[in-house]
């Protein structure tokens, strides 16, 4: 019963990171984007400002999806499937 409350622990605190992670990203990204639209602005007429923000902005939609758990491609559960597939393989 202690392992499991362990493992529930490290996997707590995983998520614990992804969640900040995500949150200091979405932090900088709203001080730093408006920066640079002043900059674009206040120097040329094309608006060069919007592809680090459409950039920025990607990352932090993969960011959000990881701190929330949801993965379209592997699927919500993949991880711990795939670890307890290994761990039951001799050869590994």
């Amino acid at each position: 019963m202690e392992n499991l409350d362990e493992i529930r622990y490290i996997k707590a605190k995983e998520q614990v990171e992804k969640i900040k992670s995500f949150y200091s990203s979405l932090l900088a990204y709203c001080i730093v984007i408006p920066i640079l639209a002043y900059v674009n602005y206040r120097t040329t007429n094309f608006p060069w400002a919007i592809f680090p923000a459409m950039g920025w902005g990607i990352g932090l939609v993969f960011l959000w999806m990881c701190a929330k758990g949801y993965n379209p491609i592997l699927g919500k559960d993949w991880e711990d499937r795939k670890i307890q597939e290994l761990m039951k393989d001799k050869n590994f």
